[in-house]
Order: structure tokens, then sequence, then C-alpha cells
């Protein structure tokens, strides 16, 4: 028992490293050269990731919180982490525990908010209680707190990691980086064990699952493609081993809605769940007076048949992020398993299968991310000039804008190393347009509708002027934590928007584990559509142009021209209304042929006028005024 503690008041604030988990949470940092967890005064490292608010105003966190849960599931949030980033509206958060939620706010953000003693608490409340929670036992170890990294899943897009950042500034952390847990986890393998080579990371935890291929050399970590699923984990498991043992009990419908009863499952299949890690079958006792059956067996081969289709989803995401990375799954050197789920010997079992080869265990699956965090917080305080280490994570999805017609034009395609930024020129569609809206997307879809929408803002005040004469710059910028920030400039004006993207709610399930999917599923169909929108888009503004030039021109017309251009220019309008892109383009094609000439009076007449005593300058802007045809020829979409 230490009765004396002794330590330098002056000393320097300690880094750590956070794993913000679904089903626990752990604090780790660097001591002597190596990364340890900090336990609690009961030698437990796991903070239950549970938080409960009780009627006078505590808030309770962890153990505590979680023997609560039964007598009071509506004011204990268990596995917060599953509803950051999720809308209120979502119909798959209703699914996530027995709580009573708020309907969205008509002028507030889409966020969910859970209603607790009338109360309204938002999901990153609760996790920032969490994280204060582990600062506190951190300052009970070191004293001193300095920066953190904080770990999110590698599948967690732009607003769940803001959330993460947001509840991280509530708790009153200053955030190093964020870091994706499959990263972390390398970092741990690569740093205490001296691995290098190519590695595949299954991290599949209570309620994420990621999986990363990524190559470690000498100290550098690059991470060559990822993938997963930000609402599929172990709670997952628990819900399927509930309603079981619910049907075993014989409860009905009516009675396994009730609140109470929702958390008493949970909490049985979750037990039953580490149970059959250890052995074959589980006599499970009826707690509940009114139910027909005393007590339920499960065995662990009934288990295994109910997780399948839980880990064949894992297996498609695993699949697709080997194919990303280029490389087959023969060439890697060691899978690495992180989370509390691969604890399931059928996890296990899988993922052996999967990959060919026995999967790396040797580091505790729950603590190998919180170890890692704590090795890169090490590094970037400046107390880890022994060992040089260098993070380069990708962009789980791809980001971009819509243009003309619906369409994504994508500025920052997936798997693009971060941090990183990227830039394309866009223009107007209309004569005397004054502003542009943009339209920011994620996701791997053709049409921005099928993508998801992070953000719209307006850049306005630009001065009126002809279609195409202004020249809109839009610059993506991720940085190390994978945040987006968004810059428009208007080149002719100078006129600047800038935007940090914080979209108010996250990927729903099926967002994020079928964008991929439905990119090859509609790939061929969403290609034409494509084609059909652009070509509808560049059909409409040559036709404006055209249109406009035979008024303005009309003496430069030759006998007859004037009908043959107007045949043609009908005939583009008509085939603009149908469903033929190939048409719309041979259209097109038609009357660009039948204005060449027209085209070619119009521009000696320009450059004519121009040189009357004219600057450079000014003859350049007239020559382009003057190109309105050839030009709308040459756009494509809002470009």
């Amino acid at each position: 028992m230490m009765l004396l503690d002794i330590f330098d008041p002056k000393a320097k604030p300690r880094p750590i490293g956070i794993d913000l988990g679904t089903t626990n949470s752990l604090v780790a940092y660097v001591r002597d050269g190596r990364p340890e967890t900090i336990a609690d005064c009961d030698g437990s490292a796991l903070v239950p990731s549970i938080v409960h608010y009780a009627r006078n105003g505590a808030v309770i966190v962890g153990d505590r919180a979680k023997r609560l849960a039964e007598a009071h599931p509506q004011e204990t949030l268990v596995s917060v982490k599953r509803f950051l980033g999720r809308g209120a509206d979502d119909p798959e958060t209703r699914q996530l525990g027995p709580y009573a939620f708020l309907p969205r706010e008509a002028e507030g953000p889409d966020v969910v908010r859970f209603s607790v003693h009338g109360k309204a608490i938002t999901p990153v409340e609760a996790s920032a209680e969490i994280l204060r929670n582990l600062k506190e036992l951190a300052e009970e170890e070191l004293h001193s707190v300095g920066g953190v990294v904080i770990t999110v899943p590698a599948y967690f897009d732009d607003g769940q990691r803001q959330a993460t950042k947001d509840a991280a500034k509530l708790a009153g952390l200053r955030v190093l980086r964020l870091v994706n847990e499959p990263t972390a986890a390398a970092l741990a393998y690569g740093l205490d064990a001296k691995r290098d080579g190519l590695f595949a990371v299954y991290d599949f935890g209570g309620g994420t699952f990621d999986v990363t291929v990524l190559v470690l050399d000498d100290g550098v970590f690059q991470v060559k493609s990822t993938g997963g699923d930000s609402a599929l984990g172990g709670d997952d498991m628990d819900r399927l081993l509930a309603d079981e043992l619910a049907t075993a009990f014989g409860l009905t419908e009516e009675v396994r809605k009730k609140p109470a009863l929702v958390r008493v499952l949970l909490d049985l299949a979750r037990a039953t769940k580490h149970r059959l890690t250890d052995a074959e079958t589980v006599t499970v006792p009826n707690p509940f007076v009114d139910a027909p059956a005393s007590a339920a067996t499960v065995t662990r081969d009934r288990f295994d048949v109910l997780v399948k289709p839980l880990l064949e989803r894992t297996g498609k995401a695993c699949r697709r992020a080997v194919r990303d990375a280029g490389v087959e799954v023969g060439e890697l050197d060691g899978v690495i398993l992180v989370g509390g789920s691969t604890r399931v010997p059928y996890v296990r079992t899988y993922v052996e299968a999967l990959f060919g080869q026995a999967p790396l265990g040797d580091i505790d699956p729950d603590q190998v991310v919180a170890l890692g965090a704590a090795l890169q917080a090490h590094q970037l305080e400046g107390e880890g000039e022994k060992e040089e280490i260098l993070l380069l994570d990708v962009l789980p999805l791809s980001l971009g804008i819509e243009v003309g017609g619906g369409v994504v034009d994508k500025i920052l395609p997936r798997n693009t190393t971060i941090p990183t930024a990227s830039k394309s020129v866009y223009t107007t569609q209309e004569d005397g347009q004054t502003g542009f809206v943009l339209h920011v997307v994620q996701g791997e879809r053709e049409i921005a509708s099928d993508c998801r929408s992070l953000a719209t803002f307006t850049l306005a005040g630009i001065p009126p002027m002809a279609a195409g004469m202004a020249r809109l710059e839009v610059t993506f910028r991720v940085d190390v934590d994978g945040l987006l920030t968004v810059e428009a400039r208007e080149q002719t004006t100078g006129r600047v928007q800038h935007v940090d993207v914080k979209p108010s709610y996250g990927l729903d399930d099926e967002t994020v584990e079928k964008m991929l999917l439905d990119a090859l599923d509609h790939g061929e169909a969403d290609l034409q559509l494509r084609r059909l929108l652009e070509n509808r888009v560049e059909a409409g503004r040559l036709a404006k142009a055209t249109q406009k030039a035979i008024v303005v021109d009309v003496d430069l017309l030759e006998a007859g021209e004037k009908e043959t251009i107007e045949a043609a220019l009908t005939a583009l309008i008509a085939s603009a209304a149908g469903e033929d892109a190939a048409k719309i383009k041979f259209r097109m094609d038609e009357l660009d042929a039948a204005t060449k000439g027209f085209a070619a009076a119009r521009m000696n007449r320009a450059i004519a006028t121009a040189i009357a005593g004219k600057d450079v300058g000014s003859i350049e802007a007239t020559v382009e005024a003057a190109l309105g045809i050839e030009e709308a020829h040459a756009r494509h979409g809002a470009r």
C-alpha cells in the first residue's frame, strides 16, 4: 500500500491515449518507453462505456452506472458510441436501446436527443462524461495530463469524427489527433514486436467493425485501404442472443418491448456470450416470474449459427479491403485481432478461414488500441525521439460536390492518403448568375442523391456575367484527423467562402456497409445515367448559346444558314427531353457542324473589334465572350 506519493509539481504533463469504445473504454500512457493502461482502484483497466443520470443531477460513469442499468434503463445510456452521428429520425436509432427519445428540433441539427428526467441529453454530452472520467483516472495516476490521442473506427465519417472531438472538448481534453483504431492497433504491434510487413487488422468491437490493410516498414505505417461498418459489432450479437433467450423463456412480443425487460435481456445475453467463450453449453435461469419456462439452454453451436450472418458481413468488407489494397490474401504477413468481440471462438475460426492463417492475438485485443494511441500521443508530444513514427491513413469514402444535372464530381477519391488537399474549377451555367450553391457529398455513387449529403453553402456577391465567364475554384482539405474543410474562391472577384464541414449526423447502418456495394451493383446504370444528365446539361447550354448568337449576330448568317441551324437546334432540344444519351450527343455534333461557318465569322468579327486600340487583357475577354458556342461544346457538367 502506497502511503506517500512524491511527485514534482513542475513536471511536464504526460500525454495519454484513449480508446473510446462502444462497450468499454480505456486510457493508457507510456512509461519507461513502453505503453501501459491505467487501472482503477479495483485493478481493472476497462471502464464500461455507460453513463447514468441520477434524478438529483449526479452523473455516474462505468461499473457503478452498469449496476444501475437494470433498475433505471431509460436513465442509463449504454453503448452510447453507437448513437454518435445518428439522426433523430433514423429508424435504426429506436432499435438500439430502451430509451425515450425527443423528436427532432424544428430549427436545430438532426441529432439524437435522449429524454432523461425531462432534460435532453445528446450522445456527444454522454461521451464527454466517459472521457472526463478517463481523464480523472489518468490524473490520479499521473497528476497532470497533457495532450490526448483518441481512437475512432476507421469507417467513422466526418460527422462522427467531429462529434468525437466535440465530446473531448467538453471533457476538457486537448486533442492531439484522432487515429483510426486499426492503425493504433498496428502501431502497438509494430513497435512492441518490431514487426515489419503487410498486415490486415480485423477490428470487431462492441458497436463497430473495421478492417484495414497496411504496410509496416521501419516506423512508417502506411494504410493501403480501409473498410467496415460503423453499425456492426458485439452489440448485434447480444441482440440476436437476447431474442433467442426471450423465445426460449416464452416471453410475448409485448413483454419484450418493455424498457426494463429489454435491458435485463441484453445483459443476460452479453453474460451468456462471455460464458460461451469457454463453455460448450450454458444454462440461463429465467429471471422473469411470469414467463412459462424456468430456464433456457444455449449451445455454442447454436450461437455460431445466430452470429454467422454478422461475420459474413465482415467477410465482405475484408475481401473488398484486400482487393482495394491491390494485394492477394496470400501476401499478408499477418492478421491482427482487435476488439472484445474477437474473443468469441467462432470469430477467430472465421478469421482464420477467411485469411488462410491463424490471427495474431498475443496483445490483449481489448487493450491494444489504447496502447497504440498512447504511443502516438507520446510521439506527438515530443517524448518519443528514439522511435520515429509516421502514420499515413486514408479516406474511407470519396468526397466531392454535386455539379450540373445532379451528378457527382469526386474531388478526393476513397483510399486517398491523408492529410491531403485537391482542387477543381467550375463555372456558371446561366447568364447573370450572381452566386454558387455548393453541395458537398460523400460516397461512391455517380448521382448526388444516392450519396450522403455533408453540407450545402452559398458563395454570393459575384457580379453578373455571361454564362461560363465566372470561375469558381473549390479546394477540399482533409486533415490528419480525417476532418474536411472546403474553400470556394471566385477567381474573377477574389470572393472567398471557407467552411468547416460539420454534418449533423453520420452514416446509418445501410449507408455505411452498402455504399460501396451499391456503387458496384449499380455501376453501369449510374454511368449511363451520368452520361444522360451531363449531355442534357451540355445540350441546354449549347442551345442557349446558339439561340443568343443567331439573334445578336444575325447579319453574319449566310443565306439558308439560319434555317439549317434552327432545324439542328430544334432536333437537339427534342433529343434532350428523351432518355437516349447517345442521341443527344449525336444532335450536339449535328449542331456543331451546322454552326461552324457562323462561329468562324463571329470569331473574325471579335478579333477585328478587339485589336482596335485595346490592350491584351481586353482582347482576351472580348474573344472569350464571342466564343459562347464553342465554349459550350468544351464544358461538361458545371465545370
